[in-house]
This record gives structure tokens, C-alpha cells and sequence, in this order.
């Protein structure tokens, strides 16, 4: 018999990595509902489990070019990460008890958030007010939201994190967007480890997506390149997609 549950764990992988390079953000919103409606993982905890592995392991690929670039301000990094570690344990030890169904409901309504700041797109920053005074704290408190709401979800949370560590530090856009992908990975380990430790993580469906989301970012790198000055159209398109796969998990969730 022809492996189709492999293959479409690979596309859904694919498809995440690819919209991800793409787009610039947002993209692995779509990785929990893809592993439970296509792929076919129908515990939502394994699918958040297997979706926050797949989200660290890439956001660590995805690093080492900002880092070559030196776009990562390691001290704020480190600080983050830190805290958020800490958010991302409680969090995702939060998310194990929630009945899957609320889960579900809760994450459908996140989506339709991470859409609309999708659409009202990020505001350059050049960096001049870096490192703002008492920055550290503020990199705590803020850290410390963002893990545990990255935890809950098994989500890399990089809507939330960029602009946190603007705010927090004053740092550039760009090297926001290098220094976030280090905490998405930190914070996605660790959702993904407290998940394992129930046996909510199913690996080879984990690798096997997160070797499409290699794949598939390479060819949305490309895409980029060649669609930059459609990007716009291409953001809003996305969030719409975002919202009809909310609404449909909304849907499943609340219609008997």
C-alpha cells in the first residue's frame, strides 16, 4: 500500500515552510490544523506536540543565515529566551489539561488574531533605541508572556515576539525578526518535551514535516525573490486563508 500518510505529512510540511518564507510570518498558525485535518493526527494534543517540535527545529534552521548576517543581539536573545522557557513550561503544562475540544476553540480564535495583525502588517524600526533602559526587566515580563502563550498553543509565536523585542529593547526590525527566531525555537523545545513526556509527540510524523518545511522554505525563499513586489497581495491572501481554516475549526468544534 502507497504510504499517503507519509506523503502528506511531507506536503503539509512542505506547504508550512513554503507560506513561511514566503509571507515572512505567520506560517506555522497552520500546522496544528493541517496535522489534524489532512494529515490525520485526531488527538489535538499530539497535533500541538508534533507541530511545536516541527515549529523549534525549523525556526533553529531558519537561524543560522540571520546569525551569519549577525541580525541576532545575542544578549537580548539569551534574556528572552530565559523567561520565556519559563512561560513555555507553565503554558504548554497548562495546555495538557484543557479538554482538546476547548483547545481547539481557543486556538480557532487565535488564528483570526494572528490574521488580523497579519493585516495590519509590521512597522519598520531602525534600531536607534537600542538597548533601552531597563531592558532586561522588560525583556523578562515580556518573554515571560510570550513563551506561555507559545507553550499553551505549541505555536512559535514570532507575531507576538517581534514586536515584543522592539518594544522591550528598541532593537531593529531586522534583527527582531533574527534575534525572535532563537526564541521560537527555545520555547517550541520546550513545549515539545513537555508534550513528549505524556507520549503527546508523534516523531515520525514530526520529521517527516519538518522535512517538508525544509524543502518547502527553500522554495518560498526562492518565490520571494521572484514575488517580492506582490508580497502585499500575497499577505492578505494568507491571512484570508488563515481565517476560512479558523472558522472551519471553529465549525467542527462547536456544530454536533
Amino acid at each position: 500500500m502507497f504510504p499517503w500518510h507519509d506523503l502528506l505529512a511531507v506536503l503539509c510540511g512542505s506547504l508550512v515552510g513554503f507560506s513561511l518564507a514566503l509571507i515572512g510570518g505567520g506560517g506555522s498558525i497552520l500546522a496544528t490544523p493541517l496535522l489534524l485535518y489532512v494529515v490525520g493526527l485526531h488527538d489535538p494534543h499530539r497535533a500541538i506536540g508534533t507541530s511545536a517540535l516541527a515549529v523549534a527545529v525549523n525556526a533553529f534552521a531558519n537561524l543560522v543565515p540571520h546569525a551569519k548576517a549577525k541580525h541576532v543581539q545575542w544578549p537580548a536573545a539569551f534574556a528572552f529566551a530565559a523567561a520565556g522557557m519559563v512561560g513555555a513550561y507553565v503554558g504548554s503544562t497548562l495546555g495538557k489539561m484543557m479538554d482538546g475540544q476547548r483547545l481547539l476553540i481557543l486556538f480557532a480564535l487565535l488564528m483570526l488574531v494572528v490574521a488580523a495583525l497579519m493585516l495590519r502588517g509590521r512597522h519598520g524600526h531602525d534600531g536607534t533605541g537600542y538597548p533601552r533602559r531597563n531592558m532586561f526587566p522588560r525583556l523578562g515580563a515580556v518573554g515571560l508572556a510570550a513563551g506561555g502563550l507559545a507553550g499553551f498553543f505549541g505555536i512559535g509565536g514570532g507575531f507576538l515576539i517581534v514586536p515584543g523585542l522592539v518594544l522591550a529593547s528598541g532593537m531593529a526590525m531586522i534583527d527582531a525578526i533574527g534575534t525572535a527566531l532563537f526564541c521560537v525555537g527555545v520555547f517550541g523545545f520546550t513545549a515539545a518535551l513537555n508534550y513528549a513526556a505524556s507520549g503527546w509527540v508523534a516523531w515520525p510524523i514530526a520529521w517527516e514535516f519538518i522535512a517538508g518545511g525544509i524543502v518547502g522554505g527553500w522554495l518560498g525563499a526562492w518565490g520571494a525573490r521572484k514575488l517580492s513586489g506582490t508580497r502585499g497581495a500575497l499577505t492578505v491572501l494568507y491571512a484570508a486563508v488563515i481565517v476560512v481554516v479558523a472558522l472551519f475549526m471553529l465549525a467542527k468544534s462547536l456544530l454536533p
